[in-house]
C-alpha cells in the first residue's frame, strides 16, 4: 500500500509541479541554532508516522478524483491533502528566516533558497550565511519626558540591556515591553510601545555599536504636538448586574476587585480583577469599562458589568462498568448551588448507586455487588484561615473546602462502610503554573459490619492460610492524616490535552502523615495497648504512617507531528508506631494503563512475588514503595488518530519482609534484577478537550520468573501469556 501511494501520488500533482518532500535549514556557523527557525516555515511536507513513513497521505492517494462520490470525499477528510511545493511561499519563508537571523544580531546575514527537484518531488533547502554577530558597545537612554523618566530611572537596574550583549532584536523588544508594562502599572494609562524606539550606529568595522533608547513624549492623533505623559488615578467603582438584585455581598466584590479609588492606574490591577471575578462560580462573565471623571480627566472611573450564572444546577450520569469480566452499571445524581451565602460559595450533593453481577464465586449466598454512597461539600472562594497575609490572600486564587462522604459496599464476601470528612485548602499562583493543596484534616473511618463465614474460614481464620496483610485490611480502621500536595506545570494548568508534544515539563510532590497527633495523645494520657501492642480510639486501632510521592514528566517536541515524552515516578510509604502494615488504600500497586503496561492493574510485584490465588492477590500484590519509568514516542497518524511507541519499566516493593509476600522486600543488591520492563504500541483519539487511549503492552522482562524462557519474554514472546490491552481516558503521564 505504501508503494502504491508513492506510485499514485502523481495523479494529484498537477503537471509541472512537485510534491513537497522535505524542508531543511542549515547554517554556515555552528553557533547559530537553526531549530527555532523552523517556526518560520510556511509550508510543511505531509506528516510521517514516527517521522519515517508518509502514511497519512495514503487515504487520499487511494481515493478517486471524482468529488461527487461520498467515498472519495470521506477519504479526503480522513487523509491529508498532498502538499504541493509553492515557490512564492518558499521565497516568503526565505525572507522571514533572513529577517529572523538578522534580528538575532547577524545584521549582514543572507539566506539562500535551494530548490531540489527529483522525479515529482521537491526539497526546499535554506542555507544561512550569517556573517559576524554584532555587539552592543554601549547603552544610552534619552528621556524626552521628565514625568515618565522618574519612574523609568528608578527601575534601570532591571533593564535587559547590557554593554557587550549581542544586538538581539528579541531582547530589545522585550526591554520595550518591560518598560511599557512598568509605565502602564504606574498610572500612565495612555502609554504604549510606540513611545519607545532605538537608534544604533552599526557602521563600525568591529561589528559593534552604541545603542540609544529613546523615551518619547506623548503625541495623540488629535493633537500631534508633543507633551509630557500624564499619570491617571482610579476613581469610583460601580457594579452593574444582569438583574435588579445584587447577588454578591459587598465584601466579596471588594475582595475580588483590585481597582482601588485614589490609587494610580494599573493595567495589572484591571487584569487581576478580570481573573478573580472569572474564578467565582457565581459569575458567568464580566466587563470593565474605564471612563474619565467629568470633573477631572485624570481620574478614571470604573463600571464593572457582571453577568451571573444560574444559581442551581442538577446533573445525572449513567455508567457501564466491566471489572475483570463482571458487568455492572451505576447511576449518580448531583445538585449544586453556586451562590449559597451570596459569596459564590458552592454547596453540592451527590448520590450514587452501583450494581455488579459477580461470577465465579463458590460457597457464597449472594453473587452481587451493591454500592451506595452520598457526598456533600461546601467550597469557599477564599482562604478561610486567620493569619494569612492580606496581600498574598488577594494574589493567590484560593478555595477552602469542607467535604464529607458516606459509602456502603456490600459484596458476597463482606460488607464495608466508609465515612470520610475533610477540610482542605487549594490555591494557585504565578499565572496558574503552580498549585498547592493542604489537607488540614482528613478523617477516614472504615467499618466492617459483616464478613461471610466462607471468606472468614478460607482466608482469615484458616491456620494454613493466615495472611497478616489480608487480615489487617478486613478490620475496622481509623485514619487521621495531614497532607500537602505541590504541582508545577511549565505551560500552566488548564491547557487542553492536545498540547502534549511541546517542550514542557511538570513536577508533582505529595506528602502526608497520619496518626502522629493521636499517638502523642495516647502516650500523654497513658492509654493502654491491645494484645497486638496498638493504641485504639473508640475501640478502633488507628493507622500511623508517613508517605511521600515524587513525579516528573518532560516532553520534547521534534516537529509539529512528532514528540518524545519521558516520565519518572517514585513513592515511599513507611508504617511505624501504631501500624505494622499500611492501610490497603495507601499501599502502592503496579501495572495498568498508567504504569508498566505489560501487566494489568495489581498483577505486578512486589519484587519477584508471584500470586497464586487470584481471589486475594489484589491484596498481596501491593507494596510500600513504587518505581515507574516510562518513555513514549508520540506521532500524529491521520484525522483525529495519534499513535505511540512506548517502553515502561518499574515495580513495587515492601519495606519489611512479610511472610505472605516472598521476594517482595526491597534490597539494594537485588532490586535492579526485579525491575519489570514492557514495550508496546498505542493509539489515541485526540478530540482536543479529551483523549481516548488504547494501549497494547508486551512483557519484555518478567521478574516473577527466574528461568530464562519466562524471565525474558522479549526473547521468547508468547502473545497469550505476555500481551495486555488497556483502555483509558487521558494520557498516561
Amino acid at each position: 500500500m505504501l508503494m502504491m501511494s508513492s506510485c499514485t501520488v502523481s495523479r494529484f500533482v498537477p503537471e509541472g509541479e512537485y510534491l513537497l518532500d522535505k524542508v531543511t535549514i542549515k547554517s554556515d556557523s555552528s553557533s547559530l541554532k537553526t531549530a527555532a527557525l523552523a517556526l518560520y516555515i510556511r509550508q510543511h511536507p505531509n506528516s510521517r508516522w514516527f517521522n519515517l513513513w508518509r502514511v497519512p497521505l495514503l487515504p487520499y492517494m487511494i481515493s478517486g478524483t471524482d468529488s461527487a462520490k461520498h467515498w472519495n470525499r470521506f477519504m479526503w477528510r480522513v487523509g491529508e491533502n498532498p502538499v504541493i511545493a509553492d515557490t512564492m511561499q518558499a521565497e516568503a519563508c526565505r525572507a522571514d528566516i533572513q529577517g529572523a537571523v538578522r534580528g538575532l544580531g547577524y545584521l549582514d546575514a543572507e539566506v539562500e533558497l535551494q530548490q531540489i527537484h527529483k522525479k515529482r518531488k521537491a526539497t526546499m533547502h535554506y542555507q544561512i550565511h550569517p556573517g559576524t554577530r554584532y555587539k552592543v558597545s554601549g547603552v544610552d537612554r534619552i528621556y524626552q519626558d521628565s514625568t515618565s523618566a522618574i519612574i523609568a530611572m528608578k527601575h534601570e537596574d532591571e533593564s535587559l540591556l547590557r554593554e557587550g550583549m549581542d544586538m538581539d532584536f528579541n531582547v530589545l523588544d522585550a526591554e520595550r515591553s518591560r518598560i511599557n508594562s512598568l509605565m502602564q502599572n504606574n498610572g500612565f494609562y495612555q502609554y504604549n510601545l510606540d513611545f519607545l524606539h532605538y537608534e544604533a550606529d552599526t557602521t563600525r568595522k568591529d561589528h559593534s555599536g552604541v545603542l540609544a533608547l529613546y523615551h518619547d513624549q506623548f503625541r495623540s492623533s488629535v493633537n500631534p504636538e508633543p507633551r509630557a505623559h500624564k499619570q491617571y488615578r482610579f476613581g469610583y467603582v460601580e457594579y452593574k448586574f444582569n438583574n435588579d438584585e445584587i447577588p454578591l455581598r459587598p465584601s466579596v466584590l471588594d475582595r475580588s476587585t483590585y481597582i482601588r479609588e485614589g490609587h494610580l492606574f494599573s493595567e495589572q490591577d484591571v487584569q487581576q480583577t478580570y481573573a478573580t471575578l472569572g474564578s467565582l462560580e457565581a459569575v458567568l462573565a464580566s466587563n470593565i469599562n474605564l471612563h474619565p471623571d467629568p470633573s477631572d480627566s485624570l481620574i478614571l472611573n470604573s463600571t464593572i458589568s457582571i453577568a451571573t450564572n444560574k444559581p442551581n444546577s442538577v446533573n445525572a450520569e449513567l455508567e457501564g462498568t466491566n471489572s475483570a469480566g463482571d458487568l455492572g452499571a451505576a447511576v449518580s445524581v448531583s445538585y449544586a448551588n453556586r451562590n449559597l451565602l451570596r459569596g459564590s460559595e458552592v454547596l453540592s450533593f451527590k448520590l450514587r448507586g452501583a450494581f455488579e453481577a459477580i461470577k465465579g464465586l463458590d460457597g457464597y449466598d449472594d453473587q452481587n455487588y451493591v454500592e451506595l454512597s452520598a457526598e456533600a461539600s461546601l467550597r469557599f472562594p477564599d482562604f478561610m484561615l486567620p493569619f494569612v497575609n492580606k496581600e498574598y490572600r488577594r494574589r493567590a486564587k484560593a478555595i477552602s473546602e469542607l467535604s464529607t462522604m458516606y459509602g456502603s459496599q456490600n459484596r458476597p464476601e463482606f460488607h464495608r462502610r466508609v465515612l470520610n470528612a475533610t477540610w482542605r485548602y487549594r490555591w494557585s499562583e504565578r499565572n496558574n503554573s503552580i498549585r498547592h493543596r493542604v489537607d488540614l484534616l482528613d478523617l477516614n473511618y472504615v467499618f466492617m459490619p459483616w464478613i461471610s463465614e466462607t471468606f472468614r474460614r478460607d482466608y482469615l481464620d484458616n491456620p494454613n492460610s493466615r495472611n497478616a496483610i489480608l487480615r489487617y485490611n478486613y478490620e475496622n480502621l481509623f485514619i487521621m492524616k495531614l497532607g500537602y500536595n505541590f504541582s508545577y506545570s511549565s505551560r500552566g494548568f488548564g491547557v487542553s490535552s492536545s498540547n502534549y508534544g511541546t517542550n514542557a515539563y511538570s513536577i508533582r510532590l505529595n506528602a502526608e502523615m497520619a496518626g502522629n497527633l493521636l499517638n502523642a495523645g495516647s502516650k500523654l494520657f497513658g492509654a493502654e495497648r491491645d494484645e497486638e501492642n496498638r493504641y485504639k480510639v473508640f475501640n478502633i486501632a488507628y493507622a500511623q504512617y508517613a508517605k511521600v510521592d515524587f513525579d516528573f514528566a518532560k516532553s520534547f517536541r521534534i516537529n509539529e507531528t512528532n514528540s518524545v515524552a519521558l516520565h519518572f515516578g517514585l513513592g515511599v510509604a513507611v508504617p511505624y508506631g501504631n501500624s505494622y502494615i499500611l492501610p490497603y488504600e495507601k499501599r502502592y500497586f503496579s501495572g495498568g494503563a498508567n504504569s508498566v503496561r505489560g501487566w494489568s492493574v495489581r498483577e505486578l510485584g512486589p519484587g519477584s512475588f508471584k500470586g497464586s490465588d487470584g481471589r486475594i492477590d489484589f491484596i498481596n500484590q501491593t507494596g510500600d514503595m513504587k518505581l515507574d519509568m516510562n518513555a513514549e514516542y508520540r506521532t500524529h497518524l491521520f484525522w483525529k488518530i495519534d499513535g505511540a511507541v512506548f517502553v515502561d519499566a518499574g515495580n513495587i516493593w515492601t519495606l519489611r519482609n512479610y511472610e505472605e509476600q516472598p521476594g517482595g522486600q526491597f534490597r539494594f543488591d537485588t532490586c535492579w534484577k526485579q525491575i519489570a520492563v514492557a514495550y508496546g504500541l498505542g493509539f489515541r483519539m485526540n478530540f482536543d478537550y479529551f483523549i481516548l487511549r488504547l494501549d497494547g503492552g508486551m512483557k519484555a522482562i518478567n521478574p516473577q520468573y527466574s528461568d530464562a524462557r519466562h524471565h525474558y519474554p522479549a526473547i521468547h514472546p508468547n502473545l497469550g501469556r505476555d500481551f495486555t490491552f488497556h483502555f483509558a481516558v487521558g494520557l498516561p503521564f
